[in-house]
């Protein structure tokens, strides 16, 4: 988890520019939460308020902008669930090493920073419904098609980061698929461009960041590929155990934003070009 917070905070830090509004066509969105649940039962005179623990390192969920403000989707949602609960709400940064130590020492009610979830955590923390995933997807150049079927790509090159998650998809389900490999996503996402691979297989999330320089050029193809045991479980956020009531609360609050389109707004606020 350390390695890929810090290639990913690297990658931001060059596509942050990115983020500016971009053309928002049909935009497919998150759906791990439904709307139409009916209203955990949440006891909120146990949880007057809640104390978010956080990171400043971990772009664009949670990290200090030019003028040092904490910001990113992961603090507008801790905000954003405290309206929604109509709970007092804090946020407080932490370094990555100490944040988990934190919450477990009571500094914290909630650590919402990507805490992955794993047995070894699930030892220690509770967690809330996931409320983002991260799935893999195609990407290619020229005219958006209505249909597509990654089947009839066997024999021709597709571009994908060595290593990765990813390539094992493409190993285990399409293996007639000519792999080629390159060290990261965006040189692979530049050789589509380029013309030297027919189609580019990668992390959705950090696609559509490049992508959203490069709609003239590329699109998103075929569905979101979600497998939990190549590409992970997705986003929660951690409570301490015995902490029940905060969890209840936190997925009480997840399922008004979802009924109330504020977390789709967010949603699309951050990511403007969806990887969904």
């Amino acid at each position: 988890m350390r390695a890929f917070r810090t290639v990913f905070g690297l990658l931001f830090t060059v596509l942050a520019a990115l983020l500016a509004p971009a053309p928002l066509l049909a935009q497919n969105l998150p759906y791990h939460i439904d709307p139409s649940a009916r209203d955990v039962q949440a006891d909120l005179s146990a949880v007057p308020a809640i104390r978010f623990l956080t990171t400043a390192d971990y772009p664009p969920f949670n990290y200090r902008d030019a003028t040092g403000e904490l910001v990113g989707f992961n603090i507008d949602l801790a905000r954003g669930l405290c309206a929604a609960l109509e709970v007092a709400c804090t946020v407080q940064a932490w370094p990555w090493d100490q944040a988990a130590r934190a919450l477990e020492d009571n500094q914290g009610d909630v650590l919402i920073a990507g805490l992955g979830i794993t047995p070894e955590t699930a030892e220690s923390f509770a967690f809330s419904s996931i409320y983002l995933m991260f799935p893999g997807r195609f990407v290619m150049a020229g005219t958006p098609v209505s249909a597509f079927d990654p089947a009839s790509f066997a024999g021709r090159r597709v571009g994908v980061r060595e290593g990765s998650a990813h390539a094992q998809f493409l190993t285990r389900y399409l293996p007639a698929i000519a792999q080629v490999p390159f060290e990261t996503e965006i040189a692979a996402l530049d050789a589509l461009k380029a013309g030297a691979v027919d189609a580019v297989f990668a992390d959705g999330l950090r696609a559509s960041f490049w992508l959203n320089a490069n709609l003239e050029c590329c699109h998103f193809a075929g569905e979101a590929y979600f497998r939990p045991d190549l590409f992970g479980p997705g986003m929660a956020m951690a409570v301490p155990e015995g902490r029940d009531a905060v969890r209840v609360a936190l997925d009480a609050g997840l399922i008004r934003m979802k009924r109330s389109g504020a977390l789709d707004e967010l949603y699309l606020r951050w990511f403007p070009v969806s990887f969904y």
